[in-house]
This record gives structure tokens, C-alpha cells and sequence, in this order.
């Protein structure tokens, strides 16, 4: 049984994925979240995103819900500074990119704070969302710096 206010989205092209990256920006999960079905030409993760939709006006207590994110048409998939040895470590999910290479193809790439990166060779843009379950309040309300320091000299 599905909550009424659990979310569901697919991505077909840059745009959606645009709007589905939106929706997963500031989301956290464990490296062990994270998973190539490569006879399934699959790639999963399940991670807790913050609800930016329900994030208007003043607010103390935010939500975040669990929710599976699904890359299908997935060819190779390579990281850059994610330990795979260290299952529990937290990752937090900046953007999701796509390079366009040979058309509908390209690459994905995952982007998560403090620089580690997954990147999915794709025959096209086929990526789902659904939330799993019933949200939990959490006080916490991510933050970015967006101010640039301009007193740093070359």
C-alpha cells in the first residue's frame, strides 16, 4: 500500500532527468546502496531524499522518505573516488549529469559531496523514481554555500 503523496517519476530525456535530479539532490545512502545488475544491464540504488516539495516557507521539521532510484539501458558503469571496501559509508547525492555521446546514448554520471562519482554508460536516458514508503520527520534542512570567496588571490 502506497502512501498518497509518495512520488513516482520516469526520465526519458535530458529534461525529465532534470527535473528527477531535482528531486534526489541532497539525497543520502550507504555505498552498499548501491548496485550493477550488469546481466540486467541495471543499475539501482535505493537512497533517503529530502522532500524539497514540501519545503515552502518558514519550517522547523522537514521529511525525508526511503526511495528506489532505477537506471535501466545501463552498458558499463565506473567511480571515482567511492570505496567500495566501506559499505557503510555515507554518501550524499549532489546531481544527477548526462553527457550525450552517440545519439540516444551517453553517459549518466551520479555527482556526491566531496567529490566521489558514478558513471553509467547508457544506450538512452530510462530512469525510474518511486518512493517506497511513509515519510520521517527530520529537523535538518540542507544547506550549500553558494557565496564565492573573491578575497583568495591567484
Amino acid at each position: 500500500m502506497s502512501e498518497p503523496d509518495c512520488l513516482k517519476l520516469l526520465a526519458l530525456d535530458e529534461e525529465d532527468l532534470s527535473v528527477l535530479s531535482a528531486h534526489v539532490q541532497d539525497a543520502v545512502m550507504k555505498v552498499g546502496d548501491l548496485t550493477y545488475l550488469p546481466k540486467e544491464n541495471r543499475f539501482a540504488l535505493v537512497l533517503n531524499r529530502f522532500i524539497w516539495e514540501k519545503c515552502q516557507g518558514e519550517r522547523t521539521a522537514f521529511e525525508r522518505r526511503r526511495t528506489a532510484l532505477v537506471f535501466d539501458r545501463v552498458k558499463a558503469v565506473r567511480t571515482s573516488r567511492l570505496r567500495r571496501d566501506r559499505p557503510d559509508a555515507v554518501l550524499e547525492l549532489l546531481t544527477i549529469t548526462f553527457e550525450p555521446d552517440e545519439a540516444p546514448g551517453g553517459s549518466l554520471t551520479l555527482v556526491f559531496a566531496g567529490g566521489a562519482a558514478v558513471q553509467l554508460d547508457v544506450e538512452c536516458i530510462e530512469t525510474r523514481l518511486a518512493d517506497l514508503g511513509a515519510a520521517w520527520a527530520t529537523a535538518a534542512k540542507p544547506e550549500h554555500d553558494l557565496s564565492v570567496d573573491t578575497s583568495a588571490t591567484a
